[in-house]
């Protein structure tokens, strides 16, 4: 169950404040339809999570416990840093969006293509490393992005001004960092044992 607790958790954090958060409250005030923005962000976000999931998989198998475990910890300090630079929305990101595609063409297509190379992609791939059950950590990363984009759609400006987001990146940051921790332990555990 850890495949799934641990990501979830990672994500809904990482995602707090995040560009697609962003594109999330930008598709609600434009279509004012939740519904079908909360299922284009599903969809979007399952199909981009289970490449990322899947490409982290098949990396795994090609290096060693120990070296995935080093490579996973400078990842995770990585992205613990990139956590802590509060994302914003180009006005390039969202001049694309076109309301005759409708709300749940339109989340699908912007929210897939503003998650490539975001960091809870790049999250999803360490944590299909670090994680057998893949597909775990993919309905876990899901989860996360649901958990913290939902309430953005459905509460709109209301929620995401009152939002403590310093304070939220910090602890998206920590989390990461824990999890460099763990990596790095695990890999000094390796590397010790002949």
């Amino acid at each position: 169950m850890e495949s799934l607790f641990v990501p979830t958790l990672v994500v809904a954090l990482a995602e707090i404040g995040d560009k697609t958060q962003l594109l999330a409250l930008l598709l609600a005030a434009r279509f004012r339809a939740p519904w079908p923005i909360i299922m284009g962000i599903l969809a979007s976000t399952l199909a981009n999570h289970f490449a990322a999931g899947a490409v982290g998989n098949w990396v795994s198998r090609f290096f060693s416990e120990a070296t995935l475990s080093w490579v996973l910890a400078a990842s995770f300090v990585a992205v613990a840093l990139w956590t802590l630079i509060p994302d914003t929305l180009d006005e390039d990101d969202t001049s694309s969006l076109k309301k005759s595609y409708g709300p749940f063409l339109t989340t699908l297509i912007a929210f897939f293509l503003a998650e490539m190379g975001d960091k809870t992609q790049v999250a999803t791939v360490m944590l299909a490393v670090q994680y057998p059950h893949f597909l775990l950590v993919v309905i876990g990363t899901t989860l996360g992005m649901l958990i913290a984009n939902v309430p953005v759609v459905l509460a709109g400006n209301f929620a995401a001004e009152r939002l403590p987001l310093a304070l939220i990146r910090r602890l998206a940051a920590a989390a990461f960092g824990i999890l460099a921790l763990v990596a790095i332990g695990h890999a000094l555990q390796l590397s010790a044992t002949p």
